[in-house]
């Protein structure tokens, strides 16, 4: 399945924090969506003194990756 609306407009962390925020609007329940929220966060801060531009591609492909795929799980039910 193809990534969702605005996966290909991501260059930045700020641009993916963003997009991984909008997707959680998109699961079922509020505890899902607190729990994948605060994971996020979590993953944005440990993160946050990346400065290599390769890196910085690679958790951005692996994040939306990871998001279509937690997305695709809890939505096709």
């Amino acid at each position: 399945m193809p990534p969702h609306v605005g996966a290909e407009l991501i260059h930045t962390p700020v641009q993916l924090y963003r997009y991984l925020l909008r997707c959680c609007r998109q699961l079922p329940s509020a505890a899902m969506q607190q729990h994948y929220r605060h994971a996020i966060r979590q993953g944005y801060n440990s993160h946050s003194d990346e400065d290599n531009p390769e890196r910085i591609q690679m958790i951005i492909q692996r994040a939306v990756a990871d998001a279509d795929w937690i997305l695709n799980k809890y939505t096709k039910k």
